[in-house]
């Protein structure tokens, strides 16, 4: 079987990340606030995107930029 960005541990807890955050966004406290609901979910899925993006590079030094924080 091949290694792919989906057996990253970062990866994975990104996802579950995204779990609770669609969870927690459901509650009415977010759900009137389309605006912030929707900027909260985007932001949570930009790290399991980065990441699958970033492996997906061509050199280590390409996959570390992806991996770093501003």
């Amino acid at each position: 079987m091949e290694k792919g960005f989906e057996q990253i541990i970062s990866w994975k807890k990104a996802r579950e990340l995204n779990r609770e955050i669609y969870s927690l966004t459901q509650k009415s406290d977010f759900s009137n606030d389309f605006a912030l609901r929707d900027q909260i979910r985007r932001a949570s899925i930009s790290i399991s995107s980065n990441i699958a993006e970033g492996y997906g590079r061509a050199s280590n030094k390409e996959f570390d930029y992806f991996l770093k924080l501003p």
